[in-house]
């Protein structure tokens, strides 16, 4: 596997992140297909559980990883936050059921605006930081009060409804921990960590299995474009399948 670091761009990092965007659409179909059409999908517990947590953790930690080769975290933040905003408002606007009030974009944009504030800590206290804000933000997840002021930590009352939601507290430790791992993978940050190229396999095997592994990282370069487009092509496609079958 060859390094392909263009423009500046971490290969792995971008390949990683194309394999989160694919695990997020596949929890994304099979969420659509239990909430908006009635298939009998439990895309909350088992495996499928798994896969959408799996994609928000790589997406979370690459982010956090990111904020060290960025050149403009700032602006990173406010396009976070504002893409973010504009989700909110067209899914209460669609149906406030499904209303997404902080969802993983909210959360990177928080995490990357207030990321100079723990930057320069040692990977040490940062591990321990993050390590401590998921077993708050675990504890939270448990404990329901009166009102909604405190939503970003993940204390609601019972009634509180997200369709994504991704609180503070759990998972800003999750990004804590991503700012750890650059310390240790990528102390000089710019610099690839994965500088390999695979030459034990067949050349033509080596093409195809190179096409595929450079696919994933072109979507990774293009994550947010395919996260905002995503769910309503999944929706339209799988209304079309569904009436397609029915003719048959």
């Amino acid at each position: 596997m060859k390094n392909n670091n263009t423009s500046g761009r971490v290969w792995e990092l971008d390949f990683l992140r194309g394999i989160a965007l694919i695990l997020m659409v596949l929890f994304h179909l099979l969420y659509d297909l239990n909430e908006f059409y009635g298939y009998p999908v439990h895309y909350n517990t088992g495996v499928y559980f798994y896969i959408g947590k799996t994609a928000g953790i790589l997406f979370i930690m690459i982010s956090a990883i990111s904020s060290a080769f960025s050149r403009n975290n700032f602006k990173r933040a406010v396009m976070f936050l504002g893409v973010g905003m504009l989700i909110t408002l067209i899914t209460h606007l669609y149906n406030p059921a499904y209303g997404i009030k902080y969802g993983i974009l909210h959360l990177l944009g928080t995490s990357v605006l207030i990321y100079p504030l723990f930057k320069n800590l040692d990977k040490y206290i940062l591990a321990v930081v993050g390590t401590v804000i998921i077993a708050l933000g675990i504890y939270f997840d448990s404990t329901a009060v009166g009102n909604n002021y405190l939503f970003l930590f993940n204390l609601t009352d019972s009634q509180w409804v997200s369709a994504d939601y991704y609180p503070m507290f759990p998972w800003l430790g999750v990004f804590f921990y991503g700012v750890c791992v650059q310390k240790l993978i990528y102390p000089d940050a710019g610099k690839s960590a994965a500088g390999v190229r695979i030459s034990c396999v067949r050349p033509t095997l080596l093409s195809a299995m190179q096409a595929r592994l450079d696919f994933i990282a072109f979507l990774g370069r293009h994550t947010l474009s395919v996260y905002l487009a995503h769910q309503p092509l999944l929706i339209l496609l799988i209304g079309i399948w569904l009436k397609a079958a029915a003719l048959v």
